[in-house]
């Protein structure tokens, strides 16, 4: 792709040959004659003054001389240009011969369902959407236009999907919360017989979790992104536009409410409140019923305000020394007292 159409498609404006041709993106310090790269930041904007790369995607304060393409924010136009120099893998509509297909499951226009698939009865399957290969959706699901599941997802029954989500392979939505009773000196199930519901734009990563809710819903709101490996308890209400890092876990009824970010390994109790705008950072563990204020940021187990963390890691790091200096003053204490 030329320069000068990149920059058409990204409304944006370029200088400098806008027929070189654009072959791939890399990063600043990597990128070559026809590559794409961005520059953002101090440390970005010194790394892309000796950059080779063929066009740089800067903002208005970088330097002219070279073939460059101009926006504000050129970290997003260079995610929007990577959609344009790498397309989407695109499936011709239809289901595959050794998909199974319920006679009563509804089907939209232009769908593709994969190889061994299995809809179940009664699922609704809106326009567009991508059942990959190996995906199960079970009886009353329902997912919707535009959506894509990579291979091998699991949508229990019942579990309700919205418009243009992206679920990705081993992801698991509406398996049994985890309730249980105990009866005498043994556990007995608590039927988990409410169900999942996930809104618009949201992607949920490889190999993570939403639990059916035990009465009610578990619900992500829209546009919600959880990485790789998370696990999201029953009954949990996640709000719209919240970010969840890797291998975080959260027990039952946990609230977090909209635009907060959890860090990675991030554990919570049960009935945790994380407020909007909060940040969590990694490896973080909030205790059972706690409230995490909105537009702070948080660290530690438990967790609590950055600043403080901080200071009491400070204090840690100081113990070694105040240990020294305690063996000495006993020292001295017992040599004056001989």
């Amino acid at each position: 792709m030329r320069v000068c159409d990149l920059a058409i498609r990204l409304q944006a404006s370029f200088e400098g040959d806008g027929e070189v041709e654009i072959q791939r993106a890399l990063a600043v310090e990597e990128a070559g004659e026809g590559d794409l790269a961005f520059a953002a930041g101090r440390k970005g904007v010194a790394m892309a003054a000796a950059s080779a790369a063929g066009c740089l995607i800067v903002d208005d304060s970088f330097p002219a001389g070279r073939t460059l393409i101009r926006s504000i924010d050129p970290r997003t136009a260079f995610a929007m240009a990577l959609t344009m120099l790498y397309p989407a893998k695109s499936f011709v509509p239809g289901v595959h011969g050794s998909a199974v297909v319920a006679l009563s499951a509804l089907i939209g226009e232009g769908v593709y369902v994969g190889p061994h698939a299995v809809i179940g009865e009664r699922a609704s399957i809106g326009a567009g959407a991508v059942i990959g290969a190996g995906c199960f959706v079970g009886d009353d699901v329902s997912v919707g236009a535009g959506s894509l599941l990579h291979p091998r997802v699991t949508l229990y029954d019942g579990v309700r999907v919205g418009a243009r989500a992206v679920l990705h392979s081993g992801a698991v939505l509406g398996a049994d919360g985890f309730g249980f009773v105990r009866v005498g000196q043994a556990y007995r199930k608590f039927p988990q017989v409410g169900t999942v519901e996930v809104g618009d734009d949201c992607e949920i990563g490889a190999n993570s979790t939403v639990d059916r809710a035990a009465l009610g819903v578990t619900r992500l709101g829209n546009g919600v992104k959880v990485d790789n490996m998370v696990h999201i308890g029953h009954n949990c209400r996640i709000e719209d536009h919240v970010v969840i890092a890797a291998q975080t876990g959260m027990s039952g009824g946990c609230v977090i409410e909209t635009g907060a970010v959890i860090g990675g390994q991030v554990g919570m109790g049960d009935k945790v409140r994380v407020e909007s705008g909060a940040v969590l950072g990694s490896g973080s563990g909030v205790l059972t019923s706690k409230i995490v204020r909105g537009g702070e940021t948080y660290w530690g187990t438990p967790a609590r305000p950055l600043k403080e963390y901080l200071r009491q890691l400070a204090h840690v790091a100081n113990l070694p020394g105040l240990a020294s200096r305690v063996k000495e003053l006993e020292r001295r204490g017992e040599s004056s007292s001989i």
